[in-house]
């Protein structure tokens, strides 16, 4: 009979849980425009347990004022605030410090950094904590192999600057992407352009590696050209690796296969990706060589 508060687009995994899943075990889901306080505000109910947020949000890249969602939460009465923050990771945002009460990271990303080792972690209450992994090891079985945790380590040691490098690379290739005139437009946190800039600027020490764009031309017929033709980055479904890594993601497709919105929320999901974008996950690589790519393939 619990009810949970999640954002209308936010990675797929946790999307089609609470679509698919959740209901099942009795718990109710509704869907808000983070950037809109007072539909949260609506949104919760006196049996609602926790509300997710996800900054920047995977795939349209907004950016949610953590702090303000937190106080607003808890003000009605909602014990728990979780934030995904795998985009941002640790070195960006800490969003302990801003009134959550549990962070998400997908180790398998930014974190460990080389797409080489599955992982996941959870932050929070010791108290939470101590019965969560009473559920997820012994009951669920959800145990990280050691050979996993020892890359995940190693990863995790070289954070501080692969993110300062991810930074660099990114910031260069979204000026880069918003100047061209095959592009229409650039999400990054980064940019002065972005609808959430003044928000980012406030929660983010470090912008990250991660952005969308669209085109004038059909994504299909782009991405197709870029599975041929990219030399530096690489065509594929993942982000936060050491490589650059770039993927179209249609609306249509992602409406049908996971966020399934009704007629308003879709219109508000097409405000930032339209027919589709491209996501870009920025490696550490040099940025003319990123920008050189996408110069060969942007035409």
């Amino acid at each position: 009979g619990d009810h949970l508060v999640l954002p209308e687009a936010n990675y797929v995994g946790i999307a089609e849980l609470a679509r698919d899943t959740l209901p099942r075990f009795g718990i109710a889901v509704s869907y808000v425009d983070l950037n809109d306080l007072q539909a949260v505000a609506d949104a919760i109910r006196p049996n609602t347990r926790m509300l997710w947020l996800e900054t920047p949000a995977n795939p349209t890249m907004k950016v949610c004022d953590i702090a303000a969602l937190a106080e607003l939460a808890h003000q009605k009465g909602v014990r728990d605030v979780a934030v995904d923050s795998t985009y941002a990771t640790p070195i960006a945002t800490q969003p302990l410090r801003l009134g959550a009460d549990f962070v998400i990271h997908s180790l398998t990303k930014y974190i460990g950094g080389h797409g080489d080792a599955m992982g996941g972690a959870v932050i929070g209450r010791k108290k939470d904590l101590d019965a969560l992994n009473l559920e997820a090891s012994v009951h669920f079985g959800g145990v990280m192999s050691p050979f996993n945790a020892w890359l995940i380590l190693r990863g995790a040691g070289t954070l501080p600057i692969r993110m300062r490098a991810h930074q660099e690379a990114a910031l260069a290739v979204a000026k880069f992407l918003e100047a061209h005139p095959a592009v229409t437009r650039v999400f990054y946190p980064g940019l002065a352009s972005h609808p959430q800039h003044e928000i980012a600027k406030r929660q983010m020490q470090n912008f990250s590696g991660m952005m969308t764009f669209q085109t004038r031309a059909p994504g299909p017929e782009i991405a197709a050209r870029m599975i041929r033709e990219l030399e530096v980055i690489h065509y594929a479904v993942s982000l936060g690796h050491l490589r650059s890594l770039i993927c179209w993601i249609g609306t249509d497709d992602i409406q049908q296969s996971t966020f399934r919105h009704d007629a308003a929320a879709l219109a508000r999901y097409r405000e930032f990706a339209g027919d589709g974008v491209f996501r870009l996950s920025v490696g550490i690589e040099n940025g003319d060589d990123l920008i050189a790519d996408l110069a060969r393939v942007l035409r």
